[in-house]
């Protein structure tokens, strides 16, 4: 064993014992914390996993729920629709009906009427006829009188 040796050996002994203590700490602690790192992401990966899992499950309940609330409001409106137009019927109903009673009544005023002047007409006809045949004139209380019971009479 020379000297050189020794020196060799020293040399290495000294850049193990530097490695060692300043390298070797501080590179375990950073491939530690690398080590930690990737882990926590992996944990947080695998939680955002069963996150996105479970909002997939929440959003198609929503949407289930919503489907049939939409569902029971489109019933619900019809429903309504129907109850409208039930009414719109109704109320049209009884509309023409009120109307053909005002035109039977308006009808039936409008014969009333004619009925008068007709009889008017007649009991005219009646004493004209009558003062013609018998070619006498009759006062106006008796023609007033005659012309009233012969429309009573009609």
């Amino acid at each position: 064993m020379n000297l050189t040796l020794l020196g060799q050996m020293g040399t290495f002994a000294v850049l193990v014992f530097f490695i060692w203590r300043f390298l070797w700490g501080p590179l375990t602690r950073l491939l530690d914390e690398r080590s930690k790192r990737v882990q926590d992401g992996l944990a947080a990966a695998e939680r955002g996993q069963r996150e996105f899992s479970l909002m997939q499950h929440k959003s198609v309940d929503l949407l289930r729920q919503a489907r049939a609330e939409a569902a029971e409001v489109l019933n619900q409106a019809e429903r309504h629709a129907l109850l409208v137009l039930e009414e719109a019927r109704l109320n049209a109903r009884a509309e023409g009906e009120r109307l053909i009673v005002a035109a039977r009544e308006e009808i039936a005023g409008e014969a009333s009427r004619a009925r008068e002047q007709l009889r008017a007409m007649v009991g005219e006809l009646i004493v004209h006829g009558a003062s013609k045949v018998l070619e006498q004139e009759i006062d106006a209380h008796k023609h007033n009188r005659l012309v009233e019971a012969m429309i009573a009479k009609l």
